[in-house]
């Protein structure tokens, strides 16, 4: 009789078995642009995002600390609504023509709150507003969230501002798919 084994999955270095936190600063290091940089809890960039274009850009990229575009994000514009379409890239090319997470705002049961809905491939996740004005999380199906962007606070307690975010990503979720959504969210509030 064959024997069945448990598929492992593909290593990712975007994928971790555990629970990553990082410090998102929403401006870019380059002087005088927009953009964000992302930390990792050892103080390194981690990710970046440099828009040389005006605040709100149709088109931005993440990248990785040696300016590897991971993702890029562009905006569409239908005559009802305004999405974004994201492509993994390889190699600064786009992988696929076809977009590989999607997002677009629609009014979501609840709180009637305005919700902004995420589709990967299948699966489907929401990006909603938590406590607090710069809250949010991003939830999936089952309404568990799996991460989370709240204001960044030091060790005593204080407020770092607010263009200083701590994003926290459950264990299993690709860390790059969730600050590409914090891309997006913030290319929504109109903040990159």
């Amino acid at each position: 009789m064959a024997k069945v084994y448990p598929q492992v999955p593909s290593f990712s270095p975007h994928m971790t078995s555990k629970r990553e936190s990082f410090t998102v600063w929403m401006k870019s290091l380059v002087y005088q642009t927009n953009g964000c940089t992302v930390y990792n809890t050892n103080g390194d960039i981690f990710y970046r995002v440099d828009n040389y274009d005006k605040k709100g850009s149709n088109e931005v990229h993440l990248m990785d600390l040696r300016g590897k575009v991971l993702f890029t994000i562009r905006r569409k514009k239908l005559l009802t609504f305004e999405g974004w379409d994201g492509y993994r890239c390889s190699d600064s090319y786009i992988k696929e023509k076809k977009p590989w997470f999607q997002v677009k705002k629609c009014y979501r049961m609840l709180k009637g709150d305005l919700g902004i809905q995420v589709t990967v491939g299948c699966d489907k996740y929401w990006i909603v507003r938590l406590a607090g004005k710069t809250s949010f999380g991003i939830v999936n199906i089952d309404g568990d969230i799996v991460a989370e962007a709240k204001p960044k606070q030091s060790s005593s307690g204080v407020l770092l501002g607010d263009d200083v975010l701590a994003l926290v990503v459950e264990p299993h979720m690709d860390h790059s798919l969730m600050m590409a959504l914090l891309i997006v969210y913030g290319l929504i509030r109109r903040r990159m």
